[in-house]
């Protein structure tokens, strides 16, 4: 083997190797970003099957807390991530931690389902405004 056809054959094999490597890293990314994520926030959701509406959202805490005020913000234009502002009697003689935990646990459904990805709570008592 002469010393250009050895030059030839390792710049055969860098491609090759270069390419290989690339469709790898590709395929690695399309394993990283399956389907369901890419989608959710074009508004469809691997489960859920939608946004969440404030009317929807509401409904789950008037369940839990009848006497609610609930006031609901779309923080980013997606309807995942909320800012949500509770005023109940519900509160009343709970510390933050429950508060928070009375909310949580009213939103399960929709927590589980994906439609809420991520919230910032405000929770109060009538007295307390």
């Amino acid at each position: 083997m002469t010393r250009k056809t050895g030059w030839l054959l390792w710049f055969i094999w860098l491609v090759w190797f270069n390419q290989i490597n690339e469709t790898n890293q590709i395929n690695q990314m399309n394993r990283e970003l399956p389907l369901g994520l890419a989608l959710r926030y074009s508004y469809s959701h691997e489960f859920g099957g939608g946004m969440i509406t404030p009317d929807d959202l509401t409904e789950y805490l008037r369940r839990m807390m009848p006497d609610a005020m609930v006031t609901v913000s779309d923080r980013t234009g997606t309807m995942d991530h909320l800012k949500v502002v509770v005023v109940s009697a519900a509160f009343a003689g709970k510390n933050l931690l429950d508060r928070h935990r009375l909310i949580y646990q009213a939103l399960d459904v929709p927590l589980k389902d994906r439609r809420i990805h991520a919230l910032e709570l405000t929770a109060h008592t009538a007295d307390e405004l």
